[in-house]
């Protein structure tokens, strides 16, 4: 390079131009030489080291290195070769030009600094990518992990590059950098959080892509569709999309219903209130007549032969309906809204199941129904609830009881 230079100075000199137009010229047409050349070293590195790396991701039977080809490692890869050339050669082009030569040097370094960079968010944008395709790892926040280890990366690069422009060295420059720290630290404030609950919620196993939760403070209520290192997406049921940043998952208090999906079945909760003044012990035609509802009628049977046996036994004197013991259409009812439940093809039998009665309140006493249904979906699940109380509500008037109704005067 030195000989091909001198060449064309002196060459450029005999011609009859000043010593200093001779340097200019001959460092231009000495710069357009070595980039030229570096640019075809490129293009055939980058050809080549492609076909290659194509030929080889079709033999092989793993898809990571198609993913590395979707990335672009392998041109990214191709520019070392061509950078090189250009660090060894580019310095000498401008030796006559002392202060550039300074510039461009540092120039390159700083581009191989990004360079190095760019292999590096390839490489991990294609570990992340090739994760994503493994079920196991599908809900588990890799993007966290990937955007931690890169601004770690860039924060060194950055570093480095300041160095080399200032001439500082760069455990110098780290020491320097170390009195500022804690202004750092109040800049990345919400990165160094979002990378502390990113770690909790992964270790502790708090929320996962595709989790239900619920979010009052956010007003989140949907599915979970992205864990990164600074929020967390939930996609509402209205289809919007409510952002919530990710320590607010360890700092305060949230619903998750994977539990419920998991379990098989979705919690039905939900009461009917009775009329207290249409409650009543059941005299013998009463009896009779709730005899014909077939889901209760063995039980009648049952209870009632059971009810008469123990009177007798005590002596109860039942020309007053009160004394010993009696049936009442609420607790017949209850029976019958339990047997009902239990014969019910959408509920989960395993589950737990009952009817109760809860504590009396001002309107009346109110009848809970307490049971999982099978299918989760929200649309089957509001369907199945809607057919019980259908059933419920039609069913009441068949056992003389009344629902209360709040009326308003005029």
């Amino acid at each position: 390079m030195s000989n091909i230079r001198h060449f064309i100075f002196d060459f450029l000199v005999e011609k009859g131009l000043s010593e200093d137009t001779a340097s200019y010229i001959n460092m231009l047409i000495l710069l357009c030489a070595v980039v030229f050349f570096a640019f075809i070293i490129d293009y055939v590195t980058k050809r080549l080291l492609w076909r290659f790396s194509a030929g080889v991701a079709k033999r092989t039977k793993t898809n990571f290195d198609n993913i590395l080809l979707d990335n672009k490692l392998p041109r990214n890869i191709a520019h070392i070769i061509p950078l090189i050339i250009l660090i060894e050669f580019v310095p000498q082009v401008f030796s006559d030009f002392s202060y550039a030569e300074t510039i461009i040097q540092k120039t390159l370094m700083v581009i191989g600094i990004i360079l190095t960079l760019s292999i590096i968010r390839s490489i991990l944008k294609s570990i992340k990518d090739y994760l994503k395709t493994k079920s196991q790892y599908r809900d588990k926040p890799i993007d966290s992990y990937i955007q931690v280890f890169m601004i770690f990366a860039w924060l060194i690069g950055a570093f480095s590059a300041i160095a080399i422009i200032t001439g500082i060295s760069f455990v110098k420059f780290a020491t320097t950098l170390g009195a500022a720290s804690a202004i750092i630290i109040l800049i990345f404030k919400d990165t160094i959080l979002g990378f502390v609950a990113s770690i909790q919620v992964s270790i502790n196993d708090m929320v996962r892509i595709g989790d239900w939760i619920t979010f009052e403070k956010y007003g989140a209520d949907g599915d979970v569709i992205e864990i990164n290192l600074a929020t967390v997406k939930v996609q509402n049921w209205d289809m919007t999309i409510t952002t919530i940043p990710t320590y607010a998952l360890i700092s305060d208090s949230f619903k998750n219903w994977r539990g419920m999906k998991d379990s098989g079945g979705r919690r039905i909760k939900r009461s009917v209130i009775i009329k207290v003044s249409t409650i009543k012990f059941l005299d013998a035609e009463d009896i009779e007549k709730l005899k014909k509802i077939q889901l209760v009628s063995d039980y009648i049977e049952s209870k009632s032969k059971e009810v008469i046996d123990y009177n007798i036994a005590h002596g109860a004197d039942k020309s007053v309906l009160i004394n010993g013991i009696n049936l009442t259409n609420f607790g017949v009812f209850r029976k019958y809204l339990q047997t009902y439940i239990e014969k019910h093809s959408a509920i989960n039998e395993n589950m737990t199941l009952m009817v109760r009665q809860l504590e009396p309140t001002s309107q009346g006493i109110p009848m809970e129904i307490y049971c999982f249904s099978k299918d989760q979906r929200w649309e089957n699940y509001e369907f199945i609830i809607g057919d019980i109380f259908d059933h419920v509500l039609a069913a009441v008037k068949y056992f003389e009881l009344e629902i209360y109704e709040l009326s308003l005067g005029k």
